[in-house]
């Protein structure tokens, strides 16, 4: 592990448990032109790790601080997610500079490195999600091209099969069910209502073969499914 330390981070508040994962894709051209920004004084965003595509793991701050990376967001009735999360940075330049898969030596090196975070921290695997599930209506990272099954399978977050459910799910069923795994119920994206922004945002991470936001079949199975496992 490589030490960058990055000037951006102040204290957790007294108290509150580091009891999240918030992962996040860089979003930029380069992984050099990530890592300059997370340790810019002037931007004033960090994380605590940073992985690189071939599998470099960079320290940018202690897990004992509060990073500055998940900005507006919430989840499960939390708002300041930075108090209470590790956020790892993961080198991709998304959607905007040419997303791509991940590589197996990137996705190693995350696994590996959270298994760490695990074993220190209690974060149960409900609060192991995308910067995408905290804010919506902001953000789409790490985005439908992350193998988030993988990492369940490893112990590291949720991954439940769709179950049966009760016919003729209407929105607003789902918009209380999406509250329930954590979703902020009031966020929307500007010029969209509630129920697509939050639908699309829990595609990207439970079901990404389509992200379009549309209450389909396979995608209510899955809320109702995620809803259960998160009890």
């Amino acid at each position: 592990m490589i030490q960058r330390p990055s000037p951006n981070h102040d204290a957790r508040p007294a108290g509150t448990p580091i009891d999240m994962l918030v992962l996040h894709y860089t979003g930029m051209r380069s992984g050099a032109e990530a890592m300059a920004r997370l340790c810019d004084a002037g931007a004033r965003v960090s994380s605590h790790y940073c992985i690189e595509e071939d599998g470099t793991v960079c320290a940018l701050v202690p897990e004992e601080r509060r990073a500055w990376h998940a900005g507006l967001s919430y989840w499960r009735g939390q708002r300041d997610i930075n108090a209470r999360s590790i956020g790892i940075e993961l080198v991709n330049p998304g959607h905007e500079w040419g997303y791509r898969p991940f590589p197996e030596a990137q996705m190693a090196a995350l696994i590996e490195l959270a298994h760490g975070i695990l074993g220190r921290h209690p974060i149960p695997g409900r609060n192991v999600v995308g910067h995408s599930d905290v804010a919506p209506a902001r953000k789409q990272d790490p985005g439908e091209l992350f193998d988030w099954r993988r990492l369940a399978g490893r112990g590291i977050g949720l991954w439940p099969d769709p179950a049966d459910l009760p016919r003729g799910m209407k929105g607003a069923d789902a918009i209380g069910l999406l509250a329930h795994i954590g979703y902020d119920p009031k966020a929307a994206m500007q010029g969209h209502d509630v129920l697509p922004t939050l639908v699309m945002a829990f595609q990207r991470h439970f079901r990404q073969s389509v992200v379009d936001g549309g209450l389909d079949e396979e995608t209510a199975a899955l809320i109702w499914s995620v809803s259960r496992a998160v009890d």
